[in-house]
């Protein structure tokens, strides 16, 4: 299990949200924590420590008040750290080349894919042609419904019908390197994970996938390595005592890297 951090920019600014109150009406969001340090403090930060696959999320949709003001700050953080962070937000074959010049390790999907609620195969087939399967995150973002956990686009505003199972990664898996997975439902509340989305992404196995959602205690680090079969990465935000939560990030870091259950 690999400790895999983050660098969420919303409005200029690095911030933990709410995952489900982004609104692009008015750029508005329920912020847990807005930083005084800049991306480029994160990223450096990250280096130093040797902490790689840590993902930028530009939250701001292209065109609006604050795109510009993020970008930048995405691209700061792509320079202090070249080849250690992917960078996802707004991605297209058209702009993925810019970020990957820029310093990105790769480039995070998930909008772009999809058209109508469902997979965009031809989008698919476009990025992978843009970019190389090998340099592609595939996000599938979900939110807990009757029929199971449904992948979330457009900043986690949009719900689509494909449902996050292990078929669906098995059809998506030769099409990518990584899956990036946020339960969005309990994304920045930091009051426990989806032990069901957990349980299930652990039991595929076939790819690297990096669970991020409701992390809040050491304990649930544990939890998410025993039911992810130590095969997940994790990201942990809000909680975290760099973004104004309780848990010491080299705390966290040094739990992740052992291959033993924390203890204590």
């Amino acid at each position: 299990m690999e400790f895999r951090p983050c660098i969420d920019i919303h409005n200029g600014s690095v911030k933990q949200i709410v995952g489900g109150s982004l609104k692009d009406s008015g750029s508005e969001a329920v912020e847990n924590f807005v930083s005084k340090q800049d991306a480029s403090f994160f990223a450096r930060l990250y280096r130093e420590n040797g902490i790689r696959g840590g993902h930028v999320i530009m939250l701001n949709p292209a065109g609006s008040t604050y795109y510009e003001a993020t970008k930048a700050q995405a691209l700061a953080a792509l320079a202090e750290f070249p080849g250690g962070l992917q960078i996802g937000g707004g991605i297209t074959p058209e702009n993925a080349g810019e970020y990957l010049a820029a310093g990105a390790s790769h480039v995070i999907v998930t909008s772009y894919v999809f058209k109508d609620g469902r997979i965009d195969y031809d989008n698919l087939e476009k990025m992978v042609d843009a970019v190389g399967k090998d340099r592609l995150v595939l996000d599938l973002s979900c939110r807990r419904m009757e029929k199971g956990y449904l992948v979330v686009t457009d900043r986690w505003q949009k719900l689509t019908q494909e449902k996050v199972d292990t078929a669906l990664l098995d059809r998506l898996a030769g099409c990518c390197d990584e899956f990036l997975v946020h339960g969005v439902d309990v994304e920045g509340r930091a009051d426990g994970i989806e032990e069901q989305l957990a349980a299930m992404l652990g039991s595929w196995g076939k790819r690297p996938v990096t669970y991020a959602g409701g992390i809040h205690s050491y304990e649930d680090l544990e939890l998410v390595r025993r039911l992810g079969k130590d095969r997940l990465n994790v990201t942990v935000g809000s909680a975290l005592d760099m973004f104004g939560g309780t848990l010491e990030w080299r705390r966290v870091l040094e739990i992740c890297t052992k291959n033993t259950l924390f203890s204590g």
